[in-house]
This record gives C-alpha cells, structure tokens and sequence, in this order.
C-alpha cells in the first residue's frame, strides 16, 4: 500500500506504542495526515514540545468512550491503529466496570465509526494475556479480539477491514518490569515471582514494525503473532542487575507463570511463515484462499514462552534496552 495517500489514526497516540508508531511514520512513511487521538491534553502538549510537530500531525482529543467524538474524529481517516487501552493488571482489578468500557465498549465505538466513516484497515492491537486469560485485563482484551475478528461480518459488503496484532511484552513500554528492576537496582536488592517463571519479549520498534507489516497484509479478520524471544525473569533481572540480591515473592493473583501466544486450540486454524504466526477465523465469510502460501501447523503445537526456540541473552536484551549498555556493565552472553 502506498502510505502517503493514506491517512491515518491512532488511538491512545500519546502512549509508547503510540509515539514510537508516530516517529516511525513520519521519518520512513510520510503518510498525508496522522492523526493522534487521546484523552490526555499535557501529554499531547509533552508530545508536541518533544518535536512531534510535523505538518501532517493532528492533535485530537477524545475518549473512546465517545461515540460521537469518534465518528468526527474517524471522517476522511483510512487506517486507524486502536492501542488505546487500560492495560495495568491491577487496576483493571478494582475498577472492572471501566476496564471493560474502554477495552471491550471503546472498542465496539470504533469499530462503528470505522464502518460509519468508511475506514478501509483497522488493526487493534492485542496481549498475550487473551489467551486462556486469568485476569480481568486478559478477558477484557479476549473479548475484544473476538468483537474486532467478527467486524468483518458487520461490514458486510464494504471495503473496511479488521484484524488484530497480538505480541507479548514490550522492552522500554509504561507497563514493562525493566524499569521496576533497574529502580530496585539501586536498593540492591531485586524482587522476582517465581524462579520458573518466562515471558516473550520485544522491543517497542518491532512492535510497530510487527503491527505496519500486518496493516500492509491484512485481509480481514486474522490476528497476527510475531515469533518473538523469551527469557526467564531470572536472567531478566540477574541481566538488569547484577550482584543484586534476587527476593522470591510469589506469583500474585492474575498473573502466569509462562505466557501463551497462540494456544493449541487456536492453532487449528492457524498458519505459519518464517516471521510470524497468523491465526485464521472459522466463520463464513473468511476466504480459505486468503493465505494459501503459509504452512500449516503441526497437530498439538502451541506457542509459548517456555517452550520457544528463540531465547534472550543478558547481552541481547541489555542491547535492546540500551545499545552498549552490555559493554558498560560487562555482562556475559
């Protein structure tokens, strides 16, 4: 597709995802408007005096929340990115009602405005957590991956499109444990889980790059995986901090000890490349078609962090967190 005949939206614009996506649009993409949208007014102006002031940039605030502000902000836009979400695991806990007005009924919002507007690519993007989720952030984004996958049959006819980007933790994002370590480091004592415990892990340029791919080779209707590393939050801290103190807590409520990002179930309907996994919707309307080149999966895979083939160095993940950052604390690979 040709990104500078497209306009395109982001939702949550101001948050990490948002403003990575932003500098990476602007310096390789140079779409003809990018629209921001957000609730925040300090952090639009943060974002603003930071230097993404680009002539093709516009600032809207707005709630996805609100339908009407949504179908404004939606008229004349081509691809919206939806990242806006309340993502913090505890707090979607004791506020479940808003987490499930932003997560599941924000997004049920632009899904309609995307359909009234004529929006031709909608990518949401998705967790981990979705899969077999045991908190209420996980069901909230489940529920929707499931919505955003069966926009297609609202549709109907028309040429607007939705698919889901789901990937794992993000190095150098809001929610990430890196910065809880690299705080605890100066206390020299870090506090860790379980010693078992993995997660995937990816750096918030993938992400973005992961999500642009997608938009590009989307049909309608698949959620996309990326093949992404592992590593153990053992080594994660032991790389964050080293000669620390490692304090073992316990898993607290809501949380796994490894992550899936494609479940067995899942996988029955799922093909394969060499970057990326893409799960396919059983519902009518999908073309079997669409993705006749990937491969099938074998009977019983599944993918998750304990059992991937790609693992994390302490060299590789301070590379990601800090280009050098190894070199300066002589971290063996």
């Amino acid at each position: 597709m040709n990104w500078s005949e497209q306009v395109v939206l982001i939702t949550g614009g101001t948050g990490s995802f948002g403003k990575k996506f932003v500098e990476i649009m602007l310096r390789e993409y140079h779409p003809k408007r990018l629209v921001i949208l957000s609730r925040d007014e300090l952090k639009q102006h943060d974002m603003r005096e930071a230097g993404f002031d680009h002539e093709s940039l516009r600032y809207f605030i707005g709630d996805v929340r609100d339908p009407s502000r949504l179908q404004r902000a939606f008229s004349g836009v081509t691809v919206v990115v939806h990242a806006a979400a309340l993502k913090q695991v505890p707090a979607c806990e004791y506020n479940p009602f808003e987490a499930i007005q932003t997560n599941i009924m924000g997004g049920r919002n632009v899904i309609d405005a995307a359909i009234d507007q004529g929006v031709e690519r909608i990518l949401a993007l998705s967790t981990d957590k979705a899969v077999n989720p045991v908190n209420l952030y996980g069901a909230t984004k489940l529920c929707a991956e499931k919505v955003f996958v069966q926009a297609n049959a609202y549709a109907g006819a028309r040429e607007t499109r939705f698919s889901c980007a789901r990937y794992g933790n993000v190095v150098g994002s809001r929610g990430s444990v890196i910065p809880v370590f690299q705080e605890q480091r100066k206390r020299g004592r870090i506090t860790v889980t379980d010693p078992r415990m993995t997660r995937f892990w990816l750096t918030l340029e993938h992400g973005v790059r992961f999500v642009i791919r997608a938009i590009e080779q989307m049909h309608g209707g698949e959620i996309f995986v990326p093949k992404i590393p592992s590593m153990r939050l053992v080594d994660l801290a032991e790389a964050v901090a080293p000669g620390c103190a490692i304090e073992f807590i316990g898993i607290r409520p809501g949380e796994k000890l490894h992550e899936v990002l494609l479940s067995e179930d899942e996988a029955r309907n799922a093909v394969e490349l060499d970057e990326m996994y893409i799960i396919q919707p059983s519902h009518p309307w999908w073309k079997r078609g669409n993705w006749v080149h990937a491969r099938a999966l074998p009977q019983g895979f599944r993918y998750t962090s304990d059992s991937n083939e790609q693992w994390l160095s302490h060299e590789q993940l301070l590379e990601l967190i800090e280009p050098g950052a190894a070199v300066k604390l002589r971290v063996p690979a």
